[in-house]
């Protein structure tokens, strides 16, 4: 297997695993304060990822990669999650849909301004059309508008962008997951405290969806998928991998159907083909 097509698998694993990240908040937020999420997801997965980093004896990073660190951890472990979970204090997570459209689009720019990639003008027609195409059908599901939550789930969007961009160009030299450990790492002197004391005062009252959300975010979403994630935007590049996020809404739809027997219907299915034309259109043109 070729390395750009290895690159392709991991990101789209990646990309099933994001796919239940914003219902799984959803969820969560319903009974634990976004703060309070926020950072023990952080906490959780840092501990983690610390526990993975010294099982495998892993070499710290140079001073260089710092700063390249920092930024990945403000966007993808403090940014995207704090906004999210304030924005879906305001909107559905059906409501998402509209900007998760736009976030290959960003994490493209980011590519071109910090992986140095340069993707042909073809590309950035299909990376428009395809979101286009995502946010056209989430607009016509008549779902309630919040501007505060808009305005926080488009800032998301931004940071994320900046986060997947820069976590990969680090991984081509550190290491896909090694990236987003020491990201995770690098938050837990403020994080580990921090979910402390947002901690609410008593946990009675708190449901097992909440908990299943909470463990999910932090597992799944915030450790796990980032593994796969990293690796794939490094093997195969950040703007043309990235337009595989185009899918992730369809995707949460799909598992939607399954688990919760919520219907897809023929609409869904032409978008979802019309959305995956426009991805192999953005890998055609994408170098």
């Amino acid at each position: 297997m070729d390395r750009t097509t290895s690159g392709w698998i991991n990101g789209l694993i990646g990309v099933v695993i994001f796919s239940a990240s914003l219902p799984a908040t959803r969820v969560a937020v319903l009974q634990f304060d976004p703060l309070f999420l926020t950072a023990a997801r952080a906490a959780i997965a840092g501990l983690l990822g610390l526990g993975l980093l010294f099982l495998f004896r892993e070499r710290r990073p140079a001073r260089t990669d710092l700063t390249s660190l920092f930024i990945t951890a403000l966007g993808v472990v403090v940014g995207f999650p704090l906004l999210t979970a304030l924005a879906l204090q305001y909107v559905t997570s059906a409501h998402s849909i509209v900007f998760i459209g736009l976030l290959p689009l960003s994490t493209a720019i980011f590519g071109v301004l910090r992986g140095g990639e340069r993707p042909k003008p073809a590309f950035w027609l299909f990376s428009l059309l395809g979101s286009a195409l995502v946010g056209g059908y989430a607009m016509t599901q008549e779902l309630a508008a919040s501007p505060v939550g808009d305005a926080l789930m488009l800032a998301a969007i931004v940071v994320c962008g900046l986060g997947y961009a820069e976590g990969a160009k680090l991984s081509r030299t550190l290491g896909g997951w090694q990236v987003i450990s020491w990201a995770l790492v690098l938050s837990l002197p403020v994080m580990l405290p921090l979910a402390f004391w947002a901690m609410p005062d008593s946990f009675a009252g708190i449901g097992t969806p909440a908990w299943t959300g909470l463990v999910y975010v932090s597992v799944f979403s915030m450790l796990v998928g980032f593994v796969f994630w990293y690796r794939g935007l490094a093997q195969g590049g950040i703007a043309a991998v990235g337009q595989l996020q185009l899918l992730q809404p369809f995707f949460g739809l799909a598992i939607a159907a399954a688990l919760l027997g919520e219907p897809v219907t023929w609409t869904m299915l032409v978008i979802t083909a019309g959305v995956i034309l426009c991805v192999f259109g953005a890998r055609k043109f994408a170098r």
